[in-house]
């Protein structure tokens, strides 16, 4: 077992883990940040930013993550690049084991962020930021009066296809069914836009496009007919999939997101946010976020859950 107790272990590099992990060590913690060996999370798969404040131009996904990376390495930081495998919340230290190595804490912080669901289909992999996307939020602008298609039928496609009625010049719904499964409420709202167009009983079967999404190849479910569908750029609304399934004995909903639970003091006013059901283990990011899913959302819940472990490791006796 290794000797180092730390007073922070942050799991996950995206913006709410790297963000954690330097309001840790700025409030004079002993910090730990397991990255993964896919560090960055989300935004390294994605091309131009425009949304993250404090850049003018905008910025490469990428390049924002290793500004974060360099900027929590230069505050003391200790970063290592493994894919944590267990988490054992039971006991006191937290027991952290990463590629056989174990590491103890005195609190734990989960932002291990969550994965979109993709297609899986031919033409994916190569033209994700380049007409393909998950946010209609992140990269909507960039098809200010373009035709796009959405692909899904439940609440997130439906939300995502109004946000994008709002710049694009057209917007269709690409459905594998006859009905939505979507909320009546949102139902109702698309059906009322008149720059949404339906197509039924439609599965998208690969991308056209080299350079950039030229459009996709449907299939017809009933028929099994197959065309080509000309479009600008494909939204894939079929939800997210949190990274929470390594821990164990930590509260989750219904959809596998860690559950916060905001805590109170003996006044009745606000204590912790970022609580979870461990005490001692903080939560932020997109691993219990399944509204906002933006980057600077990301960060600012990562922050809270460094602020609220330090905060707990004071109340329990943890000296800096």
């Amino acid at each position: 077992m290794a000797e180092t107790l730390y007073d922070v272990i942050v799991l996950g590099s995206g913006p709410a883990g790297f963000s954690a992990a330097i309001y840790a060590v700025r409030s004079g913690r002993k910090t730990l940040l397991l990255t993964g060996v896919r560090w960055g999370g989300q935004l390294m798969l994605t091309t131009l930013v425009e949304n993250y404040p404090g850049f003018p131009e905008g910025i490469q996904g990428p390049e924002l993550m290793l500004n974060m990376r360099k900027q929590t390495e230069r505050l003391g930081v200790e970063v290592v690049n493994v894919d944590f495998e267990k988490a054992d919340l039971s006991q006191k230290p937290f027991i952290v084991t990463a590629e056989g190595k174990t590491y103890r804490g005195r609190s734990v912080i989960i932002a291990t962020g969550a994965d979109s669901i993709w297609l899986g289909v031919a033409g994916e992999m190569q033209l994700r930021g380049k007409g393909v996307s998950t946010c209609a939020t992140c990269d909507a602008f960039f098809f200010r009066g373009k035709d796009v298609a959405v692909v899904g039928g439940g609440d997130s496609a439906m939300e995502e296809s109004l946000f994008l009625a709002n710049v694009a010049k057209s917007v269709t719904i690409i459905h594998r069914r006859d009905q939505f499964r979507a909320s009546h409420a949102m139902q109702e709202r698309v059906f009322k836009e008149k720059k949404i167009k339906v197509m039924w009983n439609k599965e998208v079967i690969a991308y056209l496009g080299a350079e950039k999404v030229t459009g996709v190849k449907l299939k017809d479910i009933k028929t099994g007919k197959e065309t080509d569908f000309a479009t600008d750029g494909v939204f894939v609304a079929i939800g997210h999939k949190p990274n929470s399934d390594r821990f164990k004995g930590i509260e989750l909903d219904k959809k596998g997101y860690i559950v916060r639970k905001e805590t109170v003091d003996d006044q009745g006013l606000l204590k912790f946010r970022s609580a979870t059901s461990v005490p001692g283990v903080f939560v932020g990011g997109d691993v219990h976020d399944y509204r906002y899913k933006q980057a600077i959302t990301a960060a600012a819940f990562g922050t809270m859950a460094a602020l609220d472990a330090d905060k707990w490791l004071m109340e329990e006796g943890e000296t800096k």
